[in-house]
C-alpha cells in the first residue's frame, strides 16, 4: 500500500481549549507519528471539584514507540497544560522554543519528574528533523511570547500548522510575524492548512498592543488614586505595557499572584522586560501612596481563588481595595465565565471602586486573527485545502465558508477524532474515527469523565448526602437506634425526620437475618433504597446514602 499522510485531532477540534494534534506519515503497518500541542481546557461548575480537563490520550499511547516527539507552539494552558499529566505515559522527546521549554520545566519540576534528557530547546525560526518530518518554527504573534506556527515538511507535500496567531504590526515584545517566510512557505506550496477559528465571526482586524498601551496610559494619567489591573499572566507585552504605563504615570508597579512571578521571571530569564522598572514586594508596596502605585495581579476570570477575587472581597494579606480605587479588566471574556466575572464587577462598584473593562475602554485586543487577519494569511499561503481548528462547531464552520469565499478548493470540518487523510488522494477525508474522551483532574488523581467519584460528588452535590450505622450485636440484634448523619438537605424539623427516618431502618432490617452475614450486601442495598425513598419523600431530594454495618 502507498504511503499515508495523516491528520487526527484528539482535542481542540469543536471546542476552544484543550488542544493536541497529531500527525502521521508512512503504510498504514508502519506510520511515524507526532503530537503537536498537549493543552487542558477548564472546568464549569457543573463538575465540581475539578479545575482541569485534558484529552484522552489512550489511542497515542497504544502507538508510542510510533511516537518521535510532542512539538509545542506556544505556552498557553490550553497548548501545554496537560503535558505533565500525559508525557508520562509516553516518555518522547520534547520540542519548544526558550520561552515555552522553561514553563513546562517548571510543570514537571513540581510533580518531581526531572526531563532534562527529554527537553530539546528549539530556537525561533529554527527547524528540526524527525524523520520523516522536517519541521519549522515559524514566529507569529499572538498574546503571548514566542508564538509558532509549524511548516511541515513530508515526502508528499507541506502542511502548515498555524497554532494561535494574530496580525500584530506593533508587538511591543518579541519578534514581528515573519511574513516574508511564511510568503515563501505558501509559494513552495502547502497541501493542507490547520488554521486557528476563534475570531472568524470578527470583522477586521484584531488590533495592535501598542494601540492597547497608548489608551492604557490615557486611562492611567486621568486616575488619581490606587489603580489594580488584572490581566492574563501570560501575556508578557500587556504585562510590559502596565510596566511602562506605571512608569510614565509616575507610579512604581507591584505583581500579585503566583502565575505573575512565575511568567516574569521566565520572560526575564530568556531576555524580555530587560528595560522595566524593577516591581515592588507586593508587601512593601503597601507604604506607598495611593495614587503612587499600580498593582499587576491574576483573576482576570473572576476565579474564586485568584488574587482579584480575593482583593474584592479584602482577604488578601498584602493589597488593600477601598472606595475611589480602579480596578481595570485588561482581557476578554472567556465564554462560560461571564456570571462569576459580572458578579465580582457589580461587588466592585457596589464598593464605590470605578470598574474599567474592554466594554468601556480600548485596555484589550484578542491574540487570534479577525477576518482581515485570515485573509492576509489565505492570500499568503494559499492552501489546497483548509481544516479549522481551534474553535466550536459554529466557529469551525463559518471558517469553511470563509475559506472557500477565499477560493479554496478542499476546505473540510472535522471533529476531534476524525482521522483524515491528508494523501494520497485528491482531497482531505475523513476515513476512520479515533477513541476519544476527556480525563479530569481531579485532585493529584487524573479520572474518567464518568468515574465513580464525580458521579458521587455531582450527586451530592444536588441531593445531599446522608449516612446511617447500625451496631449489631453478637446474636443478631439492632443495639439501640440507627446513628444518623446528613448534609445538604433541606429540613425543617431535624428531631422529627431522624426519629422517622430510624424506623424506617429498623422495619427494614427486620425482615432480614442478620445473623447470616450473606444478606449483608443486600441488606445494605435495602437500607440505601429505604433512604433515599423516605428523604424524596420528605424533601424532593435523594441524597447519596452510605451504609455502616458494625458487629460489636
Amino acid at each position: 500500500m502507498k504511503e499515508e499522510l495523516i491528520f487526527c485531532p484528539l482535542g481542540g477540534s469543536g471546542e476552544i481549549g484543550m488542544n493536541m494534534n497529531l500527525f502521521a506519515y508512512g503504510k498504514p503497518e508502519n506510520q511515524k507519528w507526532i503530537i503537536v500541542d498537549i493543552g487542558v481546557t477548564f472546568a464549569d461548575d457543573s463538575i465540581p471539584g475539578i479545575d482541569l480537563i485534558y484529552p484522552d490520550p489512550g489511542f497515542i499511547i497504544d502507538k508510542k514507540e510510533d511516537l518521535l516527539g510532542i512539538v509545542l507552539t506556544h505556552a498557553h494552558e490550553d497548548h501545554i497544560g496537560a503535558i505533565a499529566h500525559i508525557w508520562p505515559k509516553l516518555k518522547c522527546k520534547i520540542y519548544a522554543t526558550p520561552f515555552t521549554s522553561i514553563l513546562i520545566n517548571e510543570k514537571f519540576k513540581e510533580k518531581k519528574i526531572d526531563i532534562t534528557d527529554y527537553l530539546k530547546i528549539v530556537q525561533l525560526n529554527s527547524i528540526i528533523n524527525l524523520d520523516p518530518f522536517k519541521i519549522e518554527f515559524v514566529t507569529l504573534t499572538h498574546s503571548i511570547l514566542e508564538p509558532n506556527g509549524l511548516k511541515i515538511e513530508t515526502p508528499v507535500g507541506n502542511i502548515l500548522h498555524t497554532g494561535d496567531w494574530k496580525c500584530d504590526p506593533d508587538p511591543l515584545i518579541g519578534e514581528n510575524i515573519n511574513i516574508k517566510r511564511l510568503k515563501e512557505i505558501g509559494k513552495a506550496g502547502v497541501i493542507t492548512m490547520i488554521c486557528d477559528s476563534t475570531n472568524v465571526f470578527s470583522a477586521g482586524r484584531a488590533g495592535s498592543e501598542l494601540d492597547v498601551r497608548k489608551n492604557m496610559l490615557k486611562v492611567f494619567e486621568r486616575l488619581n488614586k490606587r489603580i489594580i489591573i488584572t490581566s492574563f499572566a501570560s501575556n508578557v507585552a500587556r504585562m510590559e505595557s502596565a510596566f511602562y504605563c506605571a512608569e510614565k504615570a509616575g507610579r512604581q508597579i507591584a505583581l500579585v499572584g503566583r502565575s505573575m512571578h512565575r511568567i516574569y521571571k521566565a520572560a526575564k530569564q530568556c531576555g524580555y522586560l530587560n528595560n522595566v522598572i524593577e516591581p515592588l514586594d507586593a508587601r512593601d508596596a503597601k507604604n506607598i501612596a495611593r495614587d503612587k502605585i499600580v498593582y499587576l495581579c491574576t483573576g482576570s476570570q473572576g476565579e474564586p481563588m485568584g488574587a482579584m477575587t480575593r482583593i474584592a472581597n479584602y482577604t488578601h494579606p498584602d493589597v488593600f481595595i477601598e472606595k475611589d480605587d480602579a480596578v481595570i479588566f485588561s482581557s476578554k471574556i472567556i465564554p462560560g465565565n461571564e456570571k462569576k466575572l459580572y458578579k465580582l464587577h457589580n461587588q466592585l462598584v457596589k464598593e464605590g471602586i470605578e470598574v474599567i473593562s474592554e466594554e468601556s475602554e480600548y485596555i484589550h485586543v484578542s491574540g487570534h486573527p479577525n477576518r482581515e487577519d485570515l485573509r492576509d494569511m489565505y492570500n499568503w499561503i494559499k492552501p489546497k485545502s483548509v481544516i479549522p481548528v481551534h474553535g466550536e462547531h459554529r466557529h469551525m464552520l463559518e471558517h469553511i465558508n470563509f475559506a472557500k469565499e477565499m477560493q479554496v478548493p478542499y476546505p473540510i470540518k472535522v471533529e476531534n477524532g476524525d482521522i483524515v487523510r491528508l494523501y494520497p488522494g485528491k482531497k482531505p477525508e475523513v476515513f476512520d474515527k479515533a477513541p476519544i474522551g476527556r480525563l479530569y483532574v481531579d485532585g493529584s488523581i487524573s479520572v474518567e469523565e464518568d468515574s465513580q467519584s464525580i458521579k458521587e460528588r455531582k450527586n451530592v452535590s444536588v441531593n445531599g448526602f446522608i449516612e446511617a450505622t447500625i451496631l449489631i450485636t453478637p446474636k443478631g440484634n439492632i443495639h439501640n437506634r440507627p446513628l444518623l448523619t446528613f448534609r445538604g438537605l433541606p429540613i425543617n424539623d431535624k428531631e422529627m425526620f431522624q426519629n422517622d427516618l430510624e424506623d424506617e431502618l429498623v422495619k427494614t432490617v427486620k425482615t432480614f437475618s442478620l445473623n447470616n452475614t450473606k444478606q449483608e450486601t443486600n441488606l445494605i442495598d435495602a437500607l440505601k433504597s429505604t433512604c433515599r425513598k423516605f428523604t424524596k419523600q420528605k424533601t424532593g431530594k435523594r441524597p447519596l446514602a452510605n451504609i455502616n454495618l458494625v458487629r460489636i
